[in-house]
């Protein structure tokens, strides 16, 4: 892979992101970051990208490895956004993200698959935001996120006491949606993200707007949100593809449009 930090493969309708870990530099981080950035800009112009899927390409670990506490301070020195802003580049992205969790996911490396929409881990995986054994706090998304998706109190443990978590466990508190044997991960990821893309790709959107959005708003607001996004899909010629196929009892053919 270079020195780039993702690797870009595209099936049909899907993206497979690759995250290298492997890449020796002290600003991999923001590198990654700038990399996202880069890429959201590239494939938000491709209306045949309909899914994301993201994985690591080190079996021992997701995404990005823990960080010593020397590394942590120096770059904590150094100030730089983009250390803190890997979860800003992947929350840009409108699309379903699915994360293919193949090794543990501990501080940063566990935030970023918290950005995702779904998480698919291997039965091997372990998950943890350990930073405040060194200190710190999880800066890139880990306060707010955790709780969502598991509640407060589940949240405040794992935080506050830094333990590590099994695969068994992250699917019993509901941090991760299902857990597979390391050999099925990828197949069963693909397959999950290609049926997801034969849907509509709008409809895709609008819904994970519509949670993500709805989480940070009363009921009401999100009622209303939801009744407005569905309202808008009137107008596309999605819907029209959708209702004429089913009537058909045929399979839509959706543009995005």
């Amino acid at each position: 892979m270079g020195d780039h930090s993702l690797s870009i493969k595209k099936e049909n309708n899907i993206i497979i992101i690759t995250i290298d870990d492997s890449v020796d530099n002290q600003d991999k981080i923001a590198r990654l970051a700038y990399e996202l950035t880069d890429l959201y800009e590239t494939i938000s112009q491709d209306q045949d990208i309909r899914v994301m899927v993201l994985t690591g390409s080190d079996e021992q670990c997701f995404a990005i490895g823990i960080q010593s506490q020397k590394e942590l301070q120096r770059n904590l020195r150094a100030s730089s956004e983009p250390f803190f802003a890997v979860t800003q580049a992947l929350a840009r992205f409108d699309m379903p993200i699915i994360a293919a969790i193949n090794g543990d996911a501990l501080g940063q490396s566990l935030e970023v698959s918290m950005a995702c929409d779904i998480r698919i881990a291997s039965d091997s995986a372990k998950f943890g935001l350990p930073q405040v054994k060194w200190g710190f706090i999880p800066w890139d998304g880990g306060t707010q996120r955790l709780s969502r998706l598991v509640g407060q109190a589940a949240a405040m443990e794992m935080i506050l006491t830094g333990k590590i978590i099994n695969a068994r466990e992250a699917f019993r508190i509901g941090l991760v949606n299902r857990v597979l044997a390391r050999h099925d991960l990828m197949p069963e990821v693909i397959k999950m993200a290609h049926e997801m893309a034969l849907k509509g790709p709008i409809a895709l959107k609008y819904s994970k707007e519509a949670v993500n959005k709805g989480m940070d708003l009363t009921l009401e607001q999100g009622l209303r949100l939801e009744a407005d996004l569905y309202y808008l899909l009137h107008t596309t010629e999605d819907r029209t593809e959708g209702i004429t196929k089913f009537l058909k009892k045929e399979n839509p053919q959706f543009k995005g449009q």
